[in-house]
């Protein structure tokens, strides 16, 4: 194993899944590491493992905060990726890795996760982004993928992503975990270019929604459903104070209806 990944607990884990998401470009609008957040919380998940980041973060790029514990001591906190797990059920359990999308050697960070997956008998493996493109704020967030298995997309009604080009550390460890042999799920959430707001949790919502379905569990899903509704309400606002955007997002929807 990698003395790279810090392991401090080795639970017994059942039937487990491993999902990522990663802050920075693979994460338009938060919507990936906020929907993880809301994850961790509805599983009430705790520490389990994490990546030294010395070795894989440009701490001038990233740099580190200040903090005051309730103590009153001042402490660093560094930039980093870290795992957690929980229980979906009364049978089965989740881990959870969240963090920064690392600014180096990624093949190396690469072989600390699925130094996670072998330790930790994890062969599934959901990996969450955000991306921005031409959609209508309004409409249900469409949630694109790619698998290892094609009719994984199929049975969970995902349409399948056609993208090429530049990709970020969610696409690089796609690629490793399948060539590794883990049944893979990249979840994407298409989000409107022209709101610059974050968090969307509309986008979380679709990614929540499409995990829960893909892996068969149950989420309570009705507090990021109200700030869903809350946040589509304050961009309609906006949208309509602005009547170069309102003209803008007309066009959207009559090339929605021509397509």
């Amino acid at each position: 194993m990698s003395d790279r990944l810090r392991i401090h607990v080795e639970p017994l884990l059942r039937d487990s899944a491993l999902v990522l998401a990663f802050s920075g470009w693979n994460d338009a609008g938060e919507s990936a590491t906020s929907a993880l957040e809301f994850l961790d919380h509805a599983i009430q998940s705790v520490p389990l493992a994490d990546i030294d980041p010395d070795e894989f973060y440009d701490f001038v790029l990233r740099r580190p905060d200040v903090a005051i514990g309730e103590d009153g001591v001042r402490r660093i906190e560094w930039p980093g990726f870290g795992f957690r797990y929980g229980s979906v059920d009364s049978t089965r359990e989740l881990v959870t890795g969240l963090g920064a999308e690392p600014n180096l050697r990624w093949s190396a960070f690469s072989d600390s996760v699925v130094d996670l997956c072998s330790q930790l008998g994890i062969g599934r493996v959901v990996l969450m982004g955000a991306y921005l493109a031409d959609v209508v704020y309004s409409r249900p967030v469409q949630v694109t993928g790619s698998a290892s298995d094609s009719e994984v997309l199929a049975k969970s009604g995902i349409v399948e992503s056609g993208y090429e080009g530049p990709t970020g550390i969610v696409g690089v460890l796609a690629d490793r975990l399948v060539r590794e042999g883990a049944s893979v799920l990249s979840l994407w959430a298409g989000l409107p270019h022209y709101i610059e707001a974050s968090p969307n949790p509309r986008g979380s919502l679709a990614l929540i929604q499409a995990l829960s379905q893909h892996l068969g569990v149950v989420i309570d899903d009705g507090p990021l459903c109200k700030r869903a509704a809350e946040f589509e309400q304050k961009i309609a606002e906006t949208v309509a104070d602005d009547s170069e955007l309102a003209d803008y997002v007309k066009q959207l929807k009559r090339r929605d209806f021509a397509q």
